[in-house]
């Protein structure tokens, strides 16, 4: 994989990923939420793997999209 695509996928990911925590960062307090009957243990730790797996989730997002963009003509790659 080119690390143009590769950039083209992780990169709006990251930006969706970030802008996801701010909200999450704003609107929720992580000493209120209780992960599988479990108290989360501090808000470092909780924004910290929400942000990394709304980044995965979200990296999947722009993968598939990359995968169902069409192919391109081979006269119009671009130079690397």
């Amino acid at each position: 994989m080119r690390a143009r695509t590769l950039m083209w996928i992780l990169w709006p990911a990251f930006m969706a990923a970030a802008a996801g925590s701010a909200l999450v960062f704003a609107l929720v307090d992580p000493l209120d939420v209780a992960v599988l009957g479990r108290a989360v243990t501090g808000r470092m730790g909780f924004y910290s793997v929400f942000f990394l797996v709304s980044w995965a989730i979200t990296t999947g997002a722009c993968a598939l999209t990359a995968w169902l963009l069409p192919a391109r003509e081979p006269d119009e790659e671009y130079e690397d």
